[in-house]
């Protein structure tokens, strides 16, 4: 009951959004640029220009490529024994491979573990920015038919804003610039306000999402792979993962999380069965409740 308790006032912060959302019917494209342009920018410098740049930060990049890589190869291959389409293949891998490391991992691991895993959590969501912005979209292309450049994938990771958060905290970090005290506390505060908004965005999105009619074993193979290989095989690799146990924790729990909301926005911008990943962030925002203190259990949290 103790863990499920971490979870459960994200998920209180989640139902203030879903029925915010049903009742108000308020902007949340309007929303979302605030806090992907503003509020996570200012959050992710703050957190790159506190933590020091150290080789655990190149250990979680590499192993989350190397998760990513492990996952697409169980996807298609489970896509190959159902004999999917191209199309539903590139759904479940957009559903199985991103989890949601921003709206709910973060808050998750403040609950659950602390400042210092919170700041980890910021680095992680940050490296699967990145990840998606390459990786996701090659596959929302390629189950679509579209063309895209390798060029075009590099441009796109440069429209993520929390990069140039983290490049500036970076930066101001190694050139050594201090910033005043107030000047920093602004910056915190804005920071730190948008934990709570992203969280209700998740809420309000949830709330649009309708059940359609779908493949069961579809959503059963997203479920499976993202909410039970996905963390199993987080376990197994931080096994070799050179850094402190905080780190992999968060590593662990991270890749526990349900499909990714920017998922969903790949899904309908490239037209590859957007109602099925909708749906199935739905169905595993929801199975989380239950799967993550289960994981944080066996962790020993």
């Amino acid at each position: 009951m103790e863990l499920i308790m971490i979870v459960l006032p994200v998920f209180l912060v989640f139902g203030i959004g879903y029925i915010s959302q049903k009742l108000l019917k308020m902007d949340i494209k309007s929303i979302s640029a605030m806090a992907l342009y503003i509020l996570l920018p200012l959050l992710t410098f703050d957190t790159f220009y506190r933590n020091e740049l150290t080789v655990d930060y190149l250990y979680l990049f590499i192993f989350s490529i190397i998760i990513t890589v492990i996952l697409i190869g169980i996807t298609i291959l489970a896509g190959w024994f159902m004999k999917s389409t191209k199309e539903d293949i590139s759904a479940i891998l957009l559903g199985s491979l991103f989890p949601n490391s921003g709206n709910y991992g973060a808050p998750v691991m403040l609950f659950a573990l602390g400042a210092v895993a919170f700041d980890y959590a910021i680095v992680l969501m940050v490296l699967h920015g990145f990840i998606i912005s390459t990786v996701g979209i090659f596959i929302a292309s390629f189950g679509s038919g579209a063309t895209i450049s390798v060029k075009d994938a590099v441009i796109s990771i440069f429209r993520i804003p929390v990069i140039y958060g983290a490049a500036a905290g970076l930066l101001f970090q190694l050139a050594d610039i201090s910033i005043d005290d107030k000047l920093m506390d602004i910056i915190q505060m804005t920071g730190n306000a948008s934990i709570p908004v992203v969280m209700l965005i998740l809420g309000m999105q949830l709330a649009q999402i309708k059940k359609e009619n779908f493949e069961l074993r579809n959503i059963n193979a997203v479920v499976i792979i993202r909410m039970v290989i996905s963390p199993v095989v987080a376990m197994v690799l931080v096994l070799f993962m050179p850094v402190d146990e905080t780190m992999k924790m968060v590593f662990i729990i991270l890749n526990a999380m349900p499909v990714a909301a920017n998922s969903t926005m790949l899904a309908v911008q490239f037209n590859v069965k957007p109602n099925l990943v909708s749906f199935s962030t739905l169905v595993t925002t929801l199975l989380s409740l239950l799967t993550i203190p289960l994981f944080l259990y066996l962790i020993g949290v």
